[in-house]
């Protein structure tokens, strides 16, 4: 499955349920789109980086808490 999958030992793989399937493939990483999205959906406003970087990394914890 390592092979099909092109991952190896310390890869970080997502598991999702689709119905009665459960799906996996190697973890991506996030866009910048997915990053602004995240970031900016609820105020239009400058971000200073070190908001940015608080964001990022809430958002990271928040994606991969319980893995």
């Amino acid at each position: 499955m390592r092979q099909r999958l092109g991952v190896g030992p310390g890869s970080v793989l997502e598991w999702d349920e689709d119905g009665d399937r459960v799906v996996v493939r190697k973890a991506g990483r996030y866009s910048s789109e997915d990053i602004h999205r995240v970031l900016f959906a609820k105020t239009p406003r400058r971000r200073t980086v070190q908001e940015m970087k608080n964001g990022i990394r809430q958002h990271v914890k928040k994606r991969h808490a319980g893995r």
